[in-house]
């Protein structure tokens, strides 16, 4: 099972690189235009008039369809394919999750690289959700494929480690508690992530910049709808957040006999919750600028990256157990 789950980890990392590639072709082929055929003039006939006279009748020009050009049908083509595989690589992804936790007879929660796996999956699953609610939005899926590719090949790049027992602190029902809605959060605010860089770069396209990244904006979707989503996934995952934030506490409290100690990886999951409490205080106030909102909340999931590679690997505290091994 441990070998199957490291195959499927692979098979899903070039998946999702051949959605990106695809994604890619689409949106440098282009927005997909109709082009209306020009009908051919109107035929004349000669009929019988009154007297051996002639009349010319104009005859009406049959409808000619509508065609799309060769790029437009290509470039579709491209995006049906790169969603088609989005989705088998996250049933891989799924899979390879599964035969992990059947190997370790446990949930696959126990080390960095396997929530790195987790968090990576549960945004490709939403993504696909939002997809399907939202199809206008698929060149997204060109950045979304991106991180992707980036996450799930540097966790089994550079995180991987051997499945081992969970340690004797993580064996407790908060274990399940606790580290799930971590990790559903987490991924939320993955995805979220990225409607908010991809935000800031259409909203400056839009005004007028043409220098780098803005050009890369430039057949993405306009800049409220991408604002409103992110928006939206952060209104989303903040409660989830938030419990996982108390339950973690609760927890301490029964393992250690205390709460809160400001242990390495609380203290910086107490900085994320405040930025991004700060990003939805500052969306809701009316003063406050889109631009200006959204990037608090690419700072809150920079602040979430610093907790999850900075502090275990360049810190030791109580959560130790959650790094490389």
């Amino acid at each position: 099972m441990s070998a199957l789950s490291d195959n499927l980890v692979t098979f899903a990392i070039l998946t999702y690189l051949i959605a990106m590639i695809s994604h890619a072709v689409e949106y440098a082929l282009g927005n997909a235009r109709t082009r209306v055929a020009v009908a051919s003039p109107a035929r004349e006939l000669v009929g019988a008039g009154v007297g051996g006279g002639g009349g010319v009748i104009p005859e009406p020009p049959a409808p000619v369809p509508p065609t799309v050009d060769g790029a437009a049908r290509r470039a579709r083509i491209a995006g049906l394919v790169a969603v088609g595989a989005t989705a088998l690589a996250a049933v891989l992804h799924l899979a390879a999750l599964v035969t992990r936790g059947l190997a370790a007879d446990r949930m696959p929660w126990g080390n960095m690289y396997e929530f790195v796996l987790t968090v990576t999956f549960i945004g490709v699953a939403a993504w696909l959700v939002v997809l399907w609610k939202r199809p206008a939005l698929r060149k997204l899926g060109l950045f979304l494929t991106l991180v992707m590719v980036l996450l799930v090949a540097t966790a089994e790049l550079v995180l991987y480690v051997p499945i081992v027992p969970l340690v004797p602190a993580l064996n407790s029902y908060w274990f399940v508690i606790h580290v799930s809605t971590i990790v559903f959060a987490s991924g939320i605010f993955l995805l979220g992530a990225v409607p908010a860089v991809g935000f800031l770069m259409r909203n400056g396209y839009e005004q007028g910049k043409r220098s780098f990244p803005y050009t890369l904006a430039k057949r993405l979707p306009g800049a409220v709808s991408l604002e409103r989503l992110t928006f939206a996934l952060h209104a989303f995952a903040f409660p989830i957040f938030t419990f996982a934030v108390i339950a973690g506490a609760i927890w301490a409290e029964a393992a250690w006999g205390r709460p809160w100690g400001w242990d390495p990886k609380e203290t910086w999951a107490f900085i994320s919750w405040v930025v991004y409490a700060g990003y939805l205080h500052a969306r809701a106030t009316p003063s406050v600028k889109r631009n200006v909102a959204t990037w608090i909340a690419v700072i809150g999931f920079l602040t979430m990256l610093m907790n999850l590679f900075g502090v275990n690997i360049f810190f030791t505290g109580l959560h130790s157990y959650g790094g490389l091994n």
